[in-house]
């Protein structure tokens, strides 16, 4: 059923086309979509233009009250003009993708908010201070004042249920299967008060304390999927476990297809997924810190550099071997094992450069470099009567060796793909979750948390990642299209908002 509802908020009156259905438990459910407003002065409607297409396309046009209106000076000098342009946009967007439908559905109370201010973080990237500024220049959703204040009472007020309510409604959204990149970085804070900010392992060499900030983003779609918190002293390989098994119950029973780096590789973690393989399909990185990684390369070395393991990735040349091994007693992987000669021979020679300036420095100036952790990792200096300077020096052949054994090379293993071209390409394009991050504290200033308590920190990661969404769907169309060899996305936006 629809009908068309008013709501005043402030000394305006917005008009709403109301749909009620039933959803798939039978639980009567609205949806509201904001179609235009009433002008204060004729009384008359004021429709959208999206909203006058779509109506007459479905045979029922709607006819517009014919206006003859004039205005007085004072009335001129008391109008404002406001940017709608760039608003209209993410709002298309929002509505294309499903994320408005995500967002009212699990936050009924505050979804206007939450995606005013998703709109705001990626118009501006500036902190929320300055949102009341861009509200009342921006033709937005109907919420009235967007106060400092207010901001920090709905940043207060969003539960952690809303949160997940919300993750799911996307989840299922977003049902295509495709892998998701899965990945993690540190958000500094200034705030000691926030439990889950810990002193411990900065990603970004920073001297704060940081959260970690765990994403999964699609890697056909570009889009985020899933984030969460975890505190700032925990490893990859802990986190991963809880974040799959949160995926597992957002995805009802949909197998989760996943792709790692070797930060999150370890044998429990493995065994754990294949356990799980009714669930979850993987592709992950293996470090040579593994027994099983150097076996794999020893097994391949002789035999590898041939025309017909040869494979092409984009300027790319790289040799590639799969073979279907023996985990452990009770399952098989697929193995990828693959050289990059020209990698591997980049390595070497900027190694063989490096140490051999190295040696030169430690023979003119031997005493000086005695203690220095880079020096003593590739030189043996020792006392020595016979040297004019009083010391030898001698590079470390055996480290040189053991660094460069596994140059050029890497090994992949997965659950589900058996072709290793296959997988490379799956594993070389999880670089989306990273630049996703680099977009989440760059472009949307959430690089720092300017925040004091810990429901707050989660609400303002939160409203990034709903801004992030956007971004990430705006950068891949402008991708697809080579609008950047145009204009930047941040001109982009600077030209729409151009347009009311």
């Amino acid at each position: 059923m629809t009908s068309i509802i008013r709501q005043k908020v402030g000394d305006k009156i917005y008009l709403y086309e109301s749909v009620s259905f039933r959803n798939a438990d039978g639980k009567p459910r609205n949806k509201r979509v904001p179609i235009g407003k009433i002008n204060p002065i004729t009384g008359n409607p004021v429709y959208k233009p999206e909203y006058l297409a779509r109506m007459a396309e479905q045979g029922t046009p709607i006819e517009i009250p014919a206006t003859n209106m004039t205005f007085s000076i004072e009335e001129i000098q008391r109008s404002s003009i406001k940017d709608y342009g760039a608003f209209y946009l993410f709002q298309s967007i929002a509505q294309s993708i499903g994320l408005l439908r995500a967002l009212e559905r699990a936050l009924p109370n505050y979804w206007q908010e939450v995606f005013n201010l998703a709109c705001y973080l990626i118009s501006s990237g500036d902190p929320f201070l300055y949102c009341e500024d861009w509200i009342n220049s921006t033709e937005c959703l109907p919420v009235g004042s967007m106060s400092s204040q207010r901001i920090s009472e709905l940043l207060a007020a969003i539960s952690p249920d809303s949160r997940e309510a919300f993750y799911q409604e996307w989840c299922q959204c977003r049902s295509e299967q495709e892998y998701l990149a899965l990945d993690i970085t540190s958000v500094s804070s200034y705030s000691n008060l926030i439990e889950d900010v810990e002193w411990g392992y900065n990603r970004d060499k920073e001297a704060l304390p940081q959260i970690n900030l765990c994403m999964l983003m699609g890697e056909k779609s570009g889009l985020p999927i899933y984030q969460t918190a975890y505190s700032g002293s925990l490893k990859d390989v802990s986190t991963l476990k809880t974040t799959l098994s949160k995926m597992n119950a957002l995805s009802k029973g949909k197998p989760t297809l996943i792709v790692m780096d070797k930060g999150f590789f370890s044998t429990k973690n493995v065994n754990a997924m294949l356990n799980d393989a009714a669930k979850l399909r993987f592709v992950i990185s293996v470090p040579f810190t593994s027994g099983f990684a150097k076996k794999q390369v020893e097994s391949e070395r002789k035999d590898i550099d041939s025309l017909q393991n040869t494979m092409v990735l984009g300027e790319d040349s790289v040799r590639g071997v799969t073979k279907l091994r023996a985990w452990n007693k009770d399952h098989k992987i697929y193995t990828h094992v693959y050289y990059n000669a020209m990698k591997a021979m980049k390595l070497r020679e900027n190694l063989y450069a490096h140490v051999a300036l190295l040696k030169e420095r430690a023979e003119a100036h031997p005493a000086a470099h005695l203690q220095e952790e880079e020096y003593s990792k590739y030189l043996l200096i020792r006392n020595s009567e016979k040297s004019p300077s009083g010391y030898t020096v001698s590079i470390k052949e055996e480290a040189i060796r053991q660094e460069l054994e596994t140059a050029g090379w890497m090994t992949l293993i997965t659950n589900d793909v058996a072709n290793a071209k296959a997988a490379l390409r799956i594993y070389r394009e999880k670089d989306v979750v990273e630049k996703g991050f680099l977009r989440l504290k760059n472009s949307l200033d959430l690089g720092r948390l300017r925040v004091h308590k810990d429901g707050i920190m989660q609400n303002k990661i939160f409203i990034g990642f709903i801004a992030l969404i956007l971004a990430a769907h705006i950068h891949k169309v402008m991708l697809e299209k080579d609008l950047y060899k145009k204009m930047t996305m941040k001109k982009l936006l600077i030209t729409l908002s151009r347009f009311w």
